[in-house]
């Protein structure tokens, strides 16, 4: 992508010089150069060109520099103004005033050549663009954040007011019957606002996710940054529509607690159904998975609840793999003490358990943000899933080396003639 780089100095020998460093530089090959020799002249070229680097001399015939950086900086938005100072030789508090004042970088006259003259301004263009990426998305964070928090005020309030009548239930027998019933439509109607909000809510997306789509498809950008801005719109609806999919899951987990019945499942015929629908994501990571079910084939469990944890476990292995080799997750279930356990473990990235073990099943919690986008609500959902039948998770993990969940599922298990068979072994590591 072309970059306009406008050359203020009143010399034109330094001009003719900069201006033929950069055009001879291979990197900077596609800089599209333009020149001022005055503070006023760069003044009307900032405003009709909008450059993507200004290289700015202190001493100018009319002005000096860091006077007309102020007033480049008045007329550039916040945060958007990209400058590369020359200054005199030796004057580091003119540098540091620069730098102060705006500046992103600073050099010294007759003390660089082309290749520290291009290396300074690409580092500085870039700068600038990570800088307003940065504060695009922290401006897009501060609105869901906002809206995330007037939800929760909601919710706590709502609470609050559910407390306030489970006190009223304690004042007499008489009000006892009714005031039951009101707790229990209360109840319903909060759980139903929370889920008819999180689905309500998809609708408007939707309406924004075509709108961009025809708005991409029909619209002329002038602006070198385009591509960059039609990115982060695209990956913004991405995340908050899969934000509102996942809010919409924890509240279902909510709803059906203690409605569903257990049943007998055979692990071996759920893993299967699990790992098709995870074959796109086993393809893209080559990955070999390896299940061992003989030592308990069988056990009494709530299946759709099973086949989510499962399913959750498995895609986090595939999420989180290492990406220096290929993918490797085993899976078995056992006996340990009586108790049925489901195991998953694999060879990815691992994590920290001294630093993130208490983090680990909190809602939106994320551990490796650059491996794989995800809003962090699936160990949550498995961690609530499992508590709800009194049952517990624990996690060995390296970092660098792997994983390993340990699902103590609480569930009664179907009678073994045979007696009782041993737990695979495994090695021992950081035990949560």
């Amino acid at each position: 992508m072309v970059k306009k780089i406008l050359l203020v100095d009143d010399s034109e020998q330094d001009r003719m010089l900069y201006k033929r460093y950069l055009s001879k530089h291979a990197d900077c090959a596609t800089f599209q150069t333009y020149e001022a020799g005055s503070g006023e002249e760069a003044l009307a070229q900032f405003q009709a060109l909008r450059p993507d680097c200004v290289l700015l001399d202190y001493n100018l015939l009319d002005t000096d520099g860091l006077t007309l950086l102020k007033e480049l900086r008045d007329l550039a938005p916040a945060d958007s103004l990209c400058v590369v100072m020359i200054t005199g030789g030796g004057n580091e508090r003119l540098a540091v005033n620069a730098l102060n004042g705006g500046a992103l970088d600073y050099l010294v006259k007759q003390q660089f050549d082309k290749e520290l003259l291009c290396k300074t301004v690409m580092h500085a263009i870039e700068k600038n663009e990570w800088r307003q990426g940065v504060a695009r998305h922290h401006q897009e964070l501060q609105e869901v954040n906002q809206q995330l928090r007037a939800s929760v005020e909601s919710l706590t309030e709502a609470r609050q007011q559910i407390n306030h009548q489970n006190k009223l239930l304690t004042l007499t027998n008489q009000e006892l019957a009714t005031t039951n019933q009101e707790l229990a439509r209360t109840n319903a109607d909060l759980d139903n606002f929370v889920y008819a909000a999180s689905h309500d809510l998809r609708q408007p997306v939707h309406n924004l996710r075509g709108l961009f789509e025809e708005l991409h498809r029909t619209a002329t950008v002038n602006d070198p940054d385009a591509a960059q801005i039609w990115q982060l719109l695209d990956d913004s609806l991405r995340a908050l529509t899969t934000t509102i999919t996942d809010l919409s899951d924890v509240v279902q987990v909510a709803r059906q607690s203690g409605t569903l019945i257990a049943e007998p499942v055979r692990v071996a015929e759920l893993a299967n159904q699990v790992l098709q629908t995870l074959r796109p994501q086993l393809q893209a990571a080559q990955a070999d998975v390896q299940t061992d079910f003989s030592a308990l084939p069988e056990l009494t469990y709530v299946r759709s609840n099973l086949r989510t944890i499962l399913l959750n476990l498995l895609a986090n292995s595939l999420k989180y793999r290492h990406p220096e080799r290929p993918a490797r997750v085993q899976v078995c279930t056992y006996l340990a003490a009586g108790q049925p356990v489901l195991e998953v473990s694999d060879n990815g990235l691992g994590m920290n358990m001294q630093v993130h073990g208490k983090e680990l099943f909190q809602l939106f919690r994320r551990f490796h943000p650059q491996a794989s986008s995800g809003t962090g609500v699936g160990l949550f959902l498995v961690n609530r899933l499992v508590q709800s039948q009194n049952g517990h998770i624990e996690v060995d993990s390296r970092v660098g080396e792997g994983t390993t969940f340990r699902v103590y599922l609480q569930a009664v298990a179907p009678a073994k003639p045979s007696g009782e068979k041993n737990a695979p072994q495994h090695t021992a590591v950081d035990h949560l």
